[in-house]
């Protein structure tokens, strides 16, 4: 499987949509997008994973770097995530203390 990615920007935010897996193969792409957007500019993301499929540790990995990133300029990255078994990972990790999780791009945006 693939990873698909699509950025937009919504109210002052940059929304990176990402679907299907995020493995060790696809995750560099993941850092890659964050990385580009960061050294743009673009300080206050929103990461929309309802159309992930799968993720492994090397994914949290690329996410809480992208976090690191945004956060060495006094930026955010939220996820946006609903699926049960992706939040598990969230809570089985510690990492849903970290990240700000959203239920809906709305929420995340408003």
């Amino acid at each position: 499987m693939d990873l698909t990615l699509s950025t937009r920007e919504t109210a002052g935010r940059t929304v990176i949509a990402v679907g299907g897996e995020i493995d060790v193969y696809t995750a560099p792409k993941l850092r890659d997008t964050i990385s580009e957007l960061v050294a743009g500019g673009s300080y206050r993301l929103v990461v929309d994973m309802e159309a992930v499929e799968f993720l492994d540790s090397t994914g949290l990995g690329v996410l809480v770097g992208g976090l690191k990133k945004v956060r060495a300029h006094d930026g955010a990255l939220e996820l946006v995530c609903t699926q049960d078994r992706l939040l598990k990972i969230f809570k089985i990790t510690g990492l849903a203390k970290v990240f700000v999780i959203h239920d809906s791009v709305d929420s995340a945006l408003g």
